[in-house]
């Protein structure tokens, strides 16, 4: 298992990763409140390569500052916090790791108290409503993606993870069930996957060949009428064709009402079988995110071939040294159980769980879910103000 879990993969840029554990995205909603880095946040990144993962992605980070997925968000655009990112870049990339932003846009999910959500095509549906991008909008997009990596490149990151899963903005164009316009960006597939493609191309002039570029899909939105498992395959087949050195390979969506992928698989990781399918229509390396749990599991993926690195969210939550235990010695992560799930209170509990990680009091931490619930609203309500002050409220596209 050390073995297959300790060796080193050398990405098409030239880039190595040291081992097959990757951090995976998560928004951990440390930021400020005003897009900027703080010293917890750094701290936290510290932890995760203290514990020898190969690379941690920085969920979230936001292209444009009027489209957050929430106000902890870091921002970079314009207005971009540029030397406290520098400092975030240089903890997450020591004793030969890597860190990279995760470059985001929410589209129609973009947090309502704080934003105008606007997605490929206008929706009223309950708990969501949003406008259509036009077409002008849409084809800024790729200059904003490549201003944000060229950022990221001057602030001394290795690489960036271009989110286009879990129903936000990139993901609403691939899905059928959101995107339904009418002109080149809408209709089939290819079609569909024009604004992702363009994106990729456009950052890729922008830093160079020797800078590193993934992308984040999901395999299926797990919704009926959304992007379908022969969707994802052909996004895939044709983002080989691009530059990208690494494929992240999730699921699922954030939409209101949709299940997560936790509540449709009981045990396991939930995307192996789907990355092996994968294998077949592209020759860029491959990540799997989502339920793996023990150090077996993670093993047997890489061993197997099905995927070249492993991503770990929750379980890296739950021990931030868990890499280090998993490429010396036997050891999983002891996950909580809840007797009730609030709607959105697991997701607090875990992102509570980081602030205290950041905070390295993670000891003391035994709140409900009902708790950590009412903390998370309460910070998030408080940075609403912050971001506005910072920003101006609402402030249309």
């Amino acid at each position: 298992m050390s073995e297959s879990l300790g060796s080193p993969l050398e990405l098409p840029c030239g880039l190595i990763l040291k081992n097959r554990l990757v951090k995976a995205a998560m928004s951990d909603s440390l930021g400020d409140g005003a897009g900027a880095v703080t010293p917890q946040q750094i701290r936290l990144y510290q932890r995760w390569t203290e514990g020898q993962v190969a690379l941690s992605i920085i969920g979230e980070v936001q292209v444009d500052h009027r489209f957050p997925e929430k106000p902890g968000n870091l921002v970079l655009d314009h207005l971009a916090d540029e030397a406290g990112l520098a400092k975030l870049a240089k903890a997450g990339e020591t004793d030969g790791s890597h860190i990279w932003p995760q470059l985001g846009h929410a589209g129609a999910l973009a947090h309502g108290p704080i934003s105008n959500p606007a997605g490929p095509t206008a929706l009223d549906v309950e708990g969501l409503s949003c406008r259509a991008l036009s077409t002008d909008e849409i084809q800024q997009l790729p200059n904003a993606y490549a201003s944000a990596a060229s950022k990221a490149l001057r602030a001394g990151f290795s690489g960036v993870q271009i989110h286009a899963g879990h129903g936000f903005l990139l993901s609403q164009f691939l899905s059928p069930l959101f995107n339904r316009r009418q002109d080149r960006y809408g209709g089939s597939c290819e079609a569909r996957s024009q604004v992702l493609i363009e994106i990729v191309n456009a950052v890729r002039q922008e830093v160079g060949s020797e800078f590193a570029i993934g992308v984040k899909i999901n395999s299926t939105d797990q919704l009926e009428g959304g992007l379908t498992e022969e969707d994802s395959l052909g996004v895939i087949e044709l983002l080989d064709a691009t530059s990208v050195d690494l494929v992240d390979i999730s699921g699922g969506t954030y939409f209101p009402g949709a299940a997560a992928s936790t509540d449709r698989r009981s045990s396991g990781p939930y995307f192996v079988d789907f990355v092996r399918r994968a294998r077949a229509v592209t020759n860029t390396p491959l990540m799997t995110t989502g339920g793996f749990k023990t150090r077996q599991q993670a093993s047997d993926a890489v061993a197997g071939g099905a995927t070249d690195l492993v991503g770990l969210a929750r379980a890296l939550v739950i021990d931030p040294d868990l890499a280090a235990t998993w490429l010396t010695s036997e050891g999983d992560p002891e996950f909580p159980s809840f007797d009730t799930t609030p709607p959105g209170g697991v997701t607090a509990w875990y992102t509570m769980r980081l602030t205290a990680l950041a905070n390295d009091k993670e000891a003391n931490f035994n709140p409900t879910l009902a708790e950590a619930l009412a903390d998370y609203e309460e910070r998030d309500g408080a940075r609403d103000s912050t971001w506005a002050k910072r920003f101006g409220a609402k402030t249309e596209a």
